[in-house]
């Protein structure tokens, strides 16, 4: 076999990806993200926490040091404080297993201005409960 020939034959091998059906846990996973992000809209930190593990790890960007448990719940009460209005846009999410991931924007209204953030959540699922949360900011490209 020539080189031009297994080019062609490896071309004629070439299927698109399909990605799998998710399971029924990863689409519960899915839903429980789902919500918990419209769940930020209605500002009600309760609500907003009942989605959490007690312990639940939450870091604001990949940069910053994670807040476990209620220093967790203090910092994303912080953010609704400050916010007369949250909105947290899902532009596409996926599930692998007990993660999920979610790319966002995620916008504030407040008084010194209504900065929007373009953000990929990462969230670990356990037992019903979000246990880890770390947010990536995706940057504009050069």
């Amino acid at each position: 076999m020539t080189r031009s020939q297994f080019l062609v034959a490896g071309a004629a091998l070439a299927i698109p990806a399909i990605a799998a059906e998710p399971t029924a846990a990863e689409k519960a996973n899915l839903a429980l993200v789902a919500d918990f992000c419209a769940a930020f809209g209605t500002r009600d930190m309760a609500k907003i926490a009942s989605f959490l593990d007690v312990n639940c790890s939450y870091r604001v960007t990949e940069t910053s040091m994670p807040a476990v448990g209620t220093a967790a719940l203090d910092r994303i009460k912080s953010y609704v404080e400050r916010s007369s209005q949250i909105n947290f846009q899902i532009l596409d999410s996926w599930a692998r297993g007990p993660m999920v991931i979610n790319e966002r924007i995620d916008s504030f209204t407040r008084s010194d201005g209504s900065p929007a953030y373009h953000l990929v959540g990462v969230f670990f699922i356990r037992d019903g409960k979000i246990a880890e949360w770390t947010d990536y900011a995706i940057r504009p490209r050069a």
